[in-house]
This record gives structure tokens, sequence and C-alpha cells, in this order.
């Protein structure tokens, strides 16, 4: 299966899920992730604003600055490439060519090397830790020379056995579903 079809077959699992199947997998998703050596010791978080179909992540930003977290939001630049800029209530966002809400383009990027965790999105994941994402490559490019933390939150629609790996995909660390929490690399 190509990973174009992955995406369309999990897209459309993702939007059979009711409205109470997914909070209730977000709840259980949520209350692992807030328990990992990982989240704990993270000091700057990156996240997204979540789309309709994602996991919302609004709770994952409001327990970051409960907690003294910082958060970043990432900023698609030309070239696919993209950087991360600290989020607060007051910042200014702005909606980028796909849709998504992000930082306006006038703030500073934080350097990756200061982002303990990245929480990565995607639409399917394998159980080594690959992801099919949203076919930009933005994190694929992000990640390759990012050395901290990264965790993916996947709903059950979202696991698949595996597909073909290419060279530019990078795995994640770790997998939260609402059954386990797997270390893959």
């Amino acid at each position: 299966m190509t990973k174009q079809e992955i995406r369309k077959q999990t897209i459309e699992r993702l939007k059979e899920l009711t409205g109470k199947q997914k909070k209730e997998q977000e709840a259980a998703i949520l209350a692992r992730l807030f328990q990992t050596v990982e989240w704990k010791e993270a000091k700057i978080i990156a996240t997204t604003m979540a789309q309709e179909m994602e996991l919302n992540t609004r709770p994952i930003i409001e327990k970051a600055w409960e907690e003294g977290k910082q958060v970043v939001l990432p900023r698609a630049k030309k070239n696919r490439i993209m950087d991360f800029v600290r989020y607060t209530s007051e910042t200014p966002m702005e909606t980028s060519t796909f849709g998504l809400s992000e930082p306006a383009a006038a703030l500073p990027a934080i350097p990756k090397a200061d982002i303990d965790m990245v929480i990565v999105p995607g639409l399917a994941f394998s159980e080594k830790g690959y992801r099919v994402g949203f076919g930009g490559g933005y994190y694929d490019r992000f990640l390759a020379d990012y050395t901290g933390n990264t965790v993916s939150l996947v709903f059950n629609e979202q696991k698949i056995p595996s597909f073909e790996i290419e060279s530019f995909d990078i795995p994640i660390g770790l997998l939260i579903t609402v059954n386990e929490t797997k270390q893959t690399i």
C-alpha cells in the first residue's frame, strides 16, 4: 500500500470516530503522556494546534502552562522547512497557506536544540515508530538532525502494521496509544 493510500484510509477511519469515542481515547492517551519521564523532564514542548480529526492538543498546551513549561508551535517556511515559535495566550496567530493556525511570521524562532520534546503529528504509525504524515515532509526535515525526545499520540484507528520506509523517514521515539506507551528507538 502506498503512503497516499494509507493517508486516505486513515482519514476515513478517523472520520468514523464518534465524538464520544474520540474524547475517551484522548483522555486515555493524555493520561499516559503526562505520566512519561519525557513529559515530566521537558521544559520546552513543541506541539501543534490540532485540526478537527487530530487529537485535541489544547489540554496539552494548558497542562504545560500549568506546570510552568514553555510551549512552542510550528511555523512553515519556504522550501518545506519549519521552525518553532514560543506560544502564549498573547501570541499573534496567522493562517498558513495550508489553512493551519501558526505563530506570526515576525516572531523569533526558538533554537531547535532548546526544544526538549516534540509531539509529532501524523496520520498513521507503524509498530516501529515510523509515521505517515500529511505529505509535506516538514517534520521529516526538522527531525533529521533533532536530538531531543519525539513522541506521537496515536488513536487506535491510526495504527498500521507496516509500510515501505523511505530514506528520509524518521522514527518517533515514543508512541502513546490508549493501551500502551511504547519506546521504539
